[in-house]
């Protein structure tokens, strides 16, 4: 009987940790037979979890939306790392998130085993969050754009340019980018038949579609791809770089808001950035601390020539 509640309970875990699961799926984590699977499927109904089941090839398990939350298990690293996230909400950019979080914490505190509450409580006090100064996003946009990320539905929104100019957008979403100013969704335009990247602060009535099969995502590295899309459209002048050393060295250096790295071979990476001002731009990439070659733009080729000689004049 206690082999069977353990495992009735790590079952919820994974329903909960994932919209839909198969029955040979499950079976395999827990490590029994697809027949006890179905059997403890029963037992979480008759308990009164809205577990539903569907049929076919791309059948499989749900826990649906009940009258009652149902318990939310959490091993202690989880515990801690919800508790962390809830008390750094207030710099995430999103709005009305703060008193949110407080009483999503506080519910979250009086579960949490001594041990734990005194670790969490010890963050709190000794941490102050650093308030974000972009523009706070719609929660209930973010969630149905999180939603549709997940589900692979389209969205229909609203999206309001730089401009000023409104337009309607009909996207299939990919995922949701924090740069630790803003938020940006990254998804494919059926109407323009190209991926682009959306600020989610200019959209506006963001309505669930039909589902689609995914696409072959942009890049590898969404957060890279972001971080060139917002450079392009933010900055002045757009730089290729030739760092002259492994790209294991320096990329540490170079954070995804300031610029992204191609590896070119064994020694050598290019650096993709961009800047209004020349001048902190060469400053900033001869502070990475390696030799470098510059491609582009020509502006920041002259700029970088004049530098050398001032420098070289100053020391001399």
């Amino acid at each position: 009987m206690l082999e069977t509640s353990s495992r009735l309970l790590e079952l919820l875990s994974l329903l909960q940790a994932r919209r839909e699961w198969s029955g040979p799926d499950l079976a395999d984590r827990l490590e029994v037979g697809v027949r006890t699977v179905r059997r403890d499927m029963e037992r979480l109904r008759r308990l009164g979890y809205p577990v539903s089941a569907t049929r076919g090839v791309a059948g499989g398990y749900r826990l649906g939306a009940g009258a009652s939350l149902p318990p939310l298990l959490l091993d202690e690293e989880e515990a801690v790392a919800v508790a962390v996230g809830l008390r750094t909400a207030a710099s995430v950019g999103v709005a009305g998130i703060e008193e949110t979080a407080v009483r999503a914490l506080g519910k979250l505190e009086q579960v949490l085993p001594t041990r734990l509450r005194r670790r969490v409580n010890a963050l709190g006090a000794a941490t102050v969050p650093y308030p974000g100064t972009g523009p706070a996003v719609d929660p209930e946009t973010l969630a149905a754009i999180a939603t549709a990320c997940r589900d692979s539905e389209r969205l229909r929104f609203a999206y309001r340019a730089h401009d000023g100019a409104s337009s309607r957008r009909l996207v299939e979403p990919h995922r949701l980018v924090h740069t630790g100013r803003r938020w940006y969704l990254v998804a494919y335009d059926a109407d323009r038949a190209d991926w682009r990247t959306f600020r989610v602060d200019r959209i506006e009535r963001a309505t669930a579609d039909r589902r689609f099969v995914p696409r072959e995502p942009p890049a590898a590295d969404i957060a890279a791809y972001v971080a060139r899309a917002v450079s392009s459209t933010r900055d002045r002048y757009q730089a290729r770089v030739i760092l002259k050393a492994p790209i294991e060295q320096v990329q540490s250096r170079v954070p995804h808001a300031v610029g992204t790295l191609e590896r070119i071979d064994e020694r050598s990476c290019l650096l993709r950035t961009g800047s209004d001002w020349l001048g902190g731009l060469a400053v900033y990439v001869a502070e990475i601390g390696v030799d470098f070659e510059v491609l582009d733009p020509p502006e920041f080729v002259e700029r970088v020539r004049l530098l050398a000689g001032r420098f070289a004049r100053a020391t001399d």
